[in-house]
């Protein structure tokens, strides 16, 4: 016997915070690799690997990234 999802979803929501969470945990693990998603990451972190090697783009430094964000956010 199943129990409906909308059942199952209020259950959940009444869980506190911390039960919430491990309960998350488990059910993404039980999907398995995302491996599309990580397919796309390493061919967007080839194309940005070449395009720094044929001097179409620069590295900028983390902390660089990081002082521009704070500067526009305040």
């Amino acid at each position: 016997m199943s129990i409906p999802v909308e059942v199952l979803e209020v259950e959940v929501l009444n869980l506190p915070p911390a039960e919430r969470s491990r309960l998350l945990d488990r059910l993404l693990a039980s999907l398995g690799p995302d491996l599309a998603w990580e397919d796309a990451w390493a061919q967007e972190v080839d194309r940005r690997e070449a395009e720094i090697a044929a001097g179409r783009a620069s590295w900028i430094p983390g902390e660089e990234v990081v002082a521009r964000l704070r500067a526009k956010l305040n």
